[in-house]
């Protein structure tokens, strides 16, 4: 029985995934951050490079590979932009991150992003692709969209994610 839940924080490349994610640890949440970018380029978890959208190919399976005995212990958050290659099993609560598309625009321009993977990433974010892979990936009730535009939605989701995960530990552990 795990002590602690795994939480996936997702949504659209720009929506503040990372952002929420080192607010949520710096805040006193007793959790470790697993960046799956981050872990990709350390483990060299790449099947390629993908010329048009400026971005290497992640190998699904070498990532899974490399989190599954770390998500077993629980207490995990992990932090990507794609949802649907994960076991369901993993997660306790999928938290899927929406921005304006004005604001997501502004955010991914300031990365310098080429106008190929911008419109892409706009796309996404217009026909929530990332909420619907979410709900078609994991039990709906699981599944919550936060809007983070603002530093005041940030200071919201910190507050509802950090109470979730109190009650998750005062339901499941405490008893």
């Amino acid at each position: 029985m795990r002590k602690k839940p795994n939480i996936l924080i997702t949504g659209t490349p720009g929506v503040g995934k990372s952002k929420l994610c080192e607010e949520l640890i710096r805040n006193g949440l007793d959790m470790e951050w697993i960046e799956v970018g981050q872990v990709a380029k350390q483990c060299n978890c790449y099947s390629g490079y993908d010329e048009e959208l400026e971005c290497h190919i992640l190998n699904e399976d070498k990532v899974l590979d490399e989190l599954e005995s770390r998500m077993e212990e629980g207490g995990k958050i992990i932090d990507y932009h794609g949802c649907d290659f994960f076991p369901e099993r993993w997660f306790d609560v999928v938290f899927v991150l929406r921005t304006n598309n004005t604001v997501l625009y502004d955010r991914l321009q300031k990365r310098g992003y080429s106008s190929k993977k911008l419109q892409n990433n706009i796309e996404c974010e217009i026909f929530q692709t990332l909420l619907e892979e979410a709900m078609e990936s994991y039990d709906n009730n699981i599944v919550n969209e936060l809007c983070n535009e603002t530093y005041a939605d940030m200071e919201r989701n910190i507050t509802q994610i950090s109470a979730w995960v109190n009650q998750w530990i005062k339901d499941n552990v405490n008893k």
